[in-house]
């Protein structure tokens, strides 16, 4: 009896305890240096940065607890001899390919996570920073409303003359752009009475529904899902596409989000149509080493009860 409580309880919590793993795919045609930094009081993963060729992936696991944000850097040559370098979109500051701490220079998309223990994980996809690629977060394996969510709109091409980046390789904010109190929402905007959306955050908002498109978006742009894996997709799919752009319907609550502010409303439950599409070759998503272990403990206790 005892041993099949431990089992029990193992194939109730195992989940929980062992974080998430995040999957990158590169899905663009060019290559892309993700750079990954660890907000304060979680630790780093095992890379902070490397180079992810077209149709490549990796995966990294998280702990519990932890928080952090991901994005893809651009346009990066790193010396072969001294491993030293910069990009041209993204670029952390480092001189290297690992970023060893450094958080990305805007303009960049950026996919931000707090992994909870057994709880709710809260993700976002962020362009208050400015936008440099299409990116889509895809959950699995969890819980509740787990929605892709992401931009995947071609933003670089629609950008405004006044918001260009470089040679037009990327699209700052506005708040990045033009530096006002008004667009970065601090001073006497620093507040969500006073800091609404501008022309720029709504031309955002309408070619990426489900992104943060000004630092007080909260309300459509806070997921959450218990329990989950993710996959980080650069440059996504036409199918994934779909499921990132439709918007759902919302229902007032209280969270916090991984910036740590507060947001008025969340997703309600959805229907099908809304949840991340994965097809054969689609998705580098594999069986974490928790999910063996809870399938083996399934089987053991399976036959341990067949022959007792």
């Amino acid at each position: 009896m005892d041993l099949i409580i431990s089992l029990i309880v193992l194939l109730t919590f195992g989940r929980g305890i062992s974080g998430a793993t995040f999957a990158l795919l590169n899905k663009c045609d060019y290559t892309v240096w993700p750079g990954i930094l660890a907000n304060a009081g979680s630790s780093k993963l095992d890379s902070t940065g490397f180079e992810l060729g077209s149709g490549g992936s990796r995966t990294l696991q998280a702990p519990p607890n932890w928080s952090g944000r991901f994005w893809g850097r651009t346009g990066c040559t790193f010396d072969p001899n001294t491993g030293q370098g910069s990009c041209t979109t993204g670029d952390c500051g480092s001189n290297q390919v690992e970023c060893n701490g450094g958080g990305q220079k805007p303009p960049a998309t950026l996919a931000e996570f707090t992994v909870g223990s057994g709880t709710q994980d809260f993700y976002d996809v962020s362009l208050v920073d400015g936008y440099n690629l299409p990116l889509i977060i895809d959950p699995s394996g969890g819980s509740s409303n787990c929605l892709s969510v992401g931009c995947v709109t071609d933003l670089n091409r629609q950008c405004p003359n006044e918001l260009r980046f470089g040679n037009g390789s990327a699209c700052n904010s506005a708040c990045g752009a033009l530096g006002s109190d008004e667009y970065c929402c601090r001073g006497a905007y620093g507040s969500p009475n006073t800091c609404k959306p501008s022309s720029y955050s709504e031309m955002f908002k309408a070619a990426c529904p489900r992104a943060y498109s000004y630092a007080y978006d909260d309300a459509t742009s806070t997921f959450t899902c218990t329990s989950a894996d993710y996959t980080i997709t650069f440059c996504p799919s036409s199918t994934s596409q779909k499921a990132a752009t439709n918007t759902p319907p919302t229902t007032t609550t209280s969270t916090t989000n991984s910036s740590g502010t507060e947001s008025g409303e969340v997703p309600m439950e959805t229907n099908s149509s809304w949840l991340p599409i994965f097809s054969t070759g689609d998705s580098s998503k594999t069986l974490s080493s928790c999910t063996l272990l809870i399938l083996t403990l399934t089987s053991f206790l399976f036959f341990f009860l067949l022959n007792s």
